[in-house]
Order: structure tokens, then C-alpha cells, then sequence
């Protein structure tokens, strides 16, 4: 969608605070054993006690009230009765419809933190996704085109020895979860749209440790690496103006 008025604006803040106020429940409770069960029931929580519904299950019919998706696991993740080990790279992506307006943001989070080698991939990948995402900042503006998004993002990723996994991709968001236009994470020559003053968007690096290859695994929902490499993914909604994006669901 493009926003158009100041109310529109406003709700699409509100729907990005009950995000952010999620990811950081989620977050705050990831540990060795916890399930991900439990970490989808806290996000939850807070989103009851916001008035906001799961954009995946109001839209998608989804077996869960968030995505959490882990190690070669890339997105759609089912929350079940998995147990987290440290060294689990974790994937949080939470979509909220409030008041008929949806914002969408993931992040990924090593399990154990300050207890895991700072050289580990893992901690390599999650750090590569989020500057992947800050580069693309810079050139989501009014006047650009969708594909230059992409070549900011694949130029970082590339430049740390990753592969973006052309699959999967960012989007339009507002009324609901995947609106026009796709926004590809590599320079797609089909993606010419051009960004307008007022267009809400996801911007969402999702990359891989190895080929960037990726599968529908047998639950019907779970997108994983074909080569059992790690995933790693990092996105928030924005709204493109002349000047930097207004990030809605940053903290």
C-alpha cells in the first residue's frame, strides 16, 4: 500500500510497536531448552494483550502465531516442541494485523550469545544479514528502482563470503501480508519498479552459509537450505520517502 493520510501512518506505527514489542518478549526468553513452542506462545501473549491477530493465520491458515525457523531452517518455520541448543541459529519473524493494517519484521538470534565463539558462522551470517539490510537503506528511497535494492543487498552479502537465496524475497505490505511490489534480494532485472513517496515495503535479506539453494521441506510450510547450510534473515516494514526510509517497526 501507499500511505496517503496521517491516520494511515499512524496505525501502520502502532502495528510496527506490537511487533517490536514481540520480537523483544521472544528474544528476551531464548535459551538453551526453551522450546519453540513457548517462544511462539510468549509472542503471543503480547499480542493479545496489544488487540492484534497473526498475520500468517489470518491470512495463511498458519499452525502458528509467529514463524520460528532454526539452523538450515530459512523462513516458515512451525513453533512445535523443539528444544533450542546454544549454537542454534534462530530465526524470529512475526507478522501483526491491528486495526486492518499489518507490519512484518524478523531477526536472528544465536542461541547462548555471549557463551558462543564470536567467530562462529552462525554469528557471521546474522551480523552479514542486518548490514545487508542497512546498505539497502540507503538506496530505499523515492526515485530509485526495486532492483537497486537488490544489488545492495547481494553486493554485501556476496562481499562477506555468503549467497542471497533468490527464492525468497521482500514485498509490499499494509492491508495485507504480501502486497505489489516483490522486492527481490539480488538485482532482478524484472524488479523496475520504482520506489514512490509513501510505499510500505518490506526490505528482508534472507541468505545462506552455502549455495543459497533452497527446498520445501515434507510439512508443506518450512523453506530450508538443500545443502543443510545455515540461513540467516533479517527484515523490518518501511515506508519510502524522498529522504531515509521511516523504519515502523525498528526499536
Amino acid at each position: 500500500m501507499s500511505i496517503s493520510t496521517p491516520e494511515e501512518l499512524a496505525a501502520l506505527r502502532e502495528s510496527g510497536r506490537i511487533v517490536r514489542l514481540m520480537l523483544e518478549a521472544m528474544k528476551s526468553a531464548v535459551r538453551s531448552g526453551i522450546t519453540t513452542q513457548e517462544l511462539d506462545d510468549i509472542g503471543a501473549a503480547v499480542m493479545r494483550a496489544n488487540g492484534a491477530v497473526s498475520g500468517p493465520v489470518t491470512v495463511y491458515d498458519f499452525p502458528g502465531t509467529s514463524c520460528i525457523s532454526v539452523n538450515d531452517e530459512i523462513v516458515h518455520g512451525i513453533p512445535s516442541g523443539r528444544k533450542l541448543r546454544n549454537g542454534d541459529l534462530l530465526k524470529l519473524d512475526v507478522t501483526i494485523q491491528k486495526d486492518g493494517f499489518m507490519a512484518d519484521a524478523a531477526e536472528s538470534v544465536l542461541v547462548g550469545g555471549d557463551t558462543i565463539n564470536l567467530s562462529a558462522i552462525g554469528v557471521r551470517l546474522a551480523d552479514c544479514a542486518r548490514r545487508a539490510f542497512t546498505a539497502a537503506t540507503d538506496v530505499a528511497r523515492a526515485g530509485y528502482r526495486v532492483r537497486d535494492i537488490g544489488r545492495a543487498v547481494e553486493r554485501e552479502v556476496n562481499a562477506c563470503g555468503f549467497h542471497v537465496i533468490r527464492d525468497l524475497c521482500g514485498h509490499g505490505i499494509g492491508r495485507t501480508i504480501h502486497e505489489a511490489p516483490s522486492v527481490p534480494n539480488w538485482p532482478d532485472p524484472s524488479a523496475t519498479s520504482v520506489l514512490t513517496d509513501g510505499l510500505v515495503i518490506t526490505i528482508e535479506p534472507i541468505i545462506a552459509s552455502r549455495s543459497g539453494r533452497s527446498l520445501l521441506a515434507r510439512d508443506g510450510w518450512t523453506v530450508r537450505t538443500a545443502d543443510h547450510g545455515l540461513a540467516a534473515h533479517y527484515e523490518h516494514t518501511l515506508v519510502i520517502t524522498k529522504a531515509d526510509p521511516i523504519l515502523l517497526t525498528a526499536a
